[in-house]
């Protein structure tokens, strides 16, 4: 006889019990209570711990004045097998560079956070290599950005030193792309860059940092509650550890705010002084930082940083490495996540366009429920997506090109670094006896949403990739796109912008003398190298 049906509804498991955020600061561990869980790791520093070295800038996430170097143990900070030519992994500790304006207290718990104080601590009471070579190469005039700099730097040395090598002149100004001057110049901060690695060597006693950090590992996963005077209401931060656990909590309380790196969110509150509401923090979700090769393709967690995301496409498309290192700056791309770029659905986004142009798939997670979407598909109007109540992005699934398979991306913005695209163009075109077989035009900035330009691929698909064939296209792209004027240009800027990238892809991949990517771009006559110089 079948057991009866309860009709009663079941009652929803209760919140996990609160408790203080703990991390590792200023050589012991700290425990911080009762204070908004959108607290910057910048409001904090300045108000709370009076340690005023670390600056407000721009409070946005882009001059970099507030860099400080965040540490955790490495099997959690890192997706798996793919550490960035940038990541730094010394004694088991992970080193990453990121903004302490956008970045939310909480999110340091387990965690240990460096900032320029600790550097004479370092070295032992005196200078640190890279506070002595700022000074020896005057790289600093009114040093308001001086902090922000020397603790990119300082993650650059530990790199660095710990491989054996010294980084070039061109990858120092890589590296630096997310710190702003305004005075100084940056030939005297690079030339600082350089002198440090000649000076006696410091280096950062991990061994202490990393017991600290395994010892509040122990401890159980975040749950924070703290009422937020600006709003007049109590408010939670969750932050649990495994796929499962994050999709419980999704489905159980799907009007609370995900959040990752915070580097959009963050302006939100700091800018736009919006009520988050509860936070479901998914960066201690180790799960979702992996990054898998699978036959064909590549599989990136959607909480795998963008740095190690970015750094693993440029390995396997190489087309790639120019837009990687144009995708804002190195403390965004480290805190930010390849997941979230997509989930956010800016049309302005770099992530959308690469990686529609290699048909990219998105997987999404509802509690136990998992489903596939083309990421063409994903997007319905602007800032709108499919996501339903109570799912996530778990993963994207990156087709890798097929041999032949021509790849291009461009990114047009005011600033060659750090800077929001204007116009960003992905493309990938595969020929068959100079006809073109397959194509995908995808561009961002020229709708309300990242989109493919389906007209002015009907004009070349199944045609002869020609001069006459590509301003047919072009001409096409009107009827594919209606662009705005905003900030960043002009509706008409960008609907030229449009068609010439075009037109500049046809001059790389035509079948007849196609020109070195070297000679479609202004490095050519003005190259990088002796920018940086």
């Amino acid at each position: 006889m079948p057991k009866p049906v309860s009709t009663t509804p079941r009652r929803a498991a209760a919140p996990p019990a609160t408790r203080p955020i703990r991390f590792f600061h200023r050589g012991a561990v700290v425990e911080v209570d009762g204070l908004a869980p959108t607290t910057t790791v910048l409001g904090w520093l300045r108000e709370h711990a009076r340690c005023v070295g670390t600056k407000e800038g721009c409070n946005e996430g882009d001059c970099g004045a507030c860099t400080v170097v965040v540490g955790e143990l490495a099997e959690h900070a890192d997706a798996v097998g793919t550490a960035s030519a940038r990541a730094t992994v010394v004694g088991g500790l992970s080193l990453r560079p990121v903004n302490a304006c956008v970045r939310f207290l909480p999110t340091l718990d387990g965690k240990a956070l460096l900032t320029v104080e600790d550097l004479k601590a370092i070295a032992g009471g005196a200078l640190h290599p890279v506070q002595q070579a700022l000074v020896e190469c005057h790289g600093s005039q009114c040093g308001f950005c001086t902090p922000g700099f020397a603790m990119t730097m300082t993650a650059t040395y530990e790199r660095h030193a710990e491989a054996g090598t010294q980084p070039t002149r061109q990858q120092l100004a890589d590296d630096l792309a997310g710190n702003l001057c305004r005075c100084t110049g940056y030939r005297p901060i690079v030339d600082a860059g350089q002198r440090m690695f000649e000076l006696p060597p410091v280096r950062l006693d991990t061994a202490t940092i990393v017991a600290a950090l395994r010892t509040l590992a122990q401890e159980a996963p975040l749950a924070y509650a703290a009422h937020d005077p600006a709003f007049g209401a109590l408010r939670r931060f969750d932050a649990p550890r495994t796929l499962e656990a994050l999709a419980a909590l999704r489905q159980a309380r799907p009007e609370a705010r995900l959040v990752a790196g915070a580097t959009d969110v963050g302006l939100w509150t700091n800018k736009g002084l919006r009520d988050l509401g509860d936070i479901l923090y998914v960066g201690d979700v180790d799960a979702l930082k992996r990054i898998e090769s699978a036959p064909g393709e590549l599989v990136i967690g959607a909480g795998a940083p963008l740095e190690d995301a970015w750094a693993a496409l440029a390995a396997r498309v190489p087309e790639l490495a120019e837009v990687w290192l144009r995708f804002a700056g190195p403390p965004v791309r480290h805190a930010g996540t390849l997941g979230g770029n997509v989930a956010n659905g800016s049309p302005i986004g770099d992530g959308a366009p690469v990686l529609i142009a290699l048909d990219a798939q998105i997987v999404l997670r509802q509690g136990q429920r998992e489903r596939t979407l083309a990421l063409a598909d994903f997007y319905v109007d602007y800032m709108k997506n499919r996501l339903e109540a109570g799912e996530f992005v778990q993963a994207l699934r990156v087709p890798l090109p097929r041999a032949g398979t021509l790849v291009r991306c461009w990114k047009i913005a005011k600033r060659y670094d750090c800077d929001i695209s204007a116009v960003c163009a992905a493309f990938a075109l595969e020929l068959d006896d100079g006809v073109v077989r397959s194509l995908r035009l995808v561009y961002g900035g020229m709708a309300a949403i990242v989109k493919r330009a389906a007209r002015a691929e009907a004009a070349l698909v199944g045609r002869p990739w020609s001069e006459a064939n590509v301003r047919a296209a072009m001409t096409a792209l009107a009827e594919d796109f209606t662009p705005l004027t905003d900030m960043r240009a002009s509706a008409a800027y960008r609907a030229k912008v449009a068609r010439n990238l075009l037109l500049k892809l046809w001059h790389e991949t035509r079948t007849e003398a196609g020109l070195a990517p070297a000679r479609t771009t202004v490095w050519s006559v003005l190259p990088r190298a002796a920018a940086a110089a």
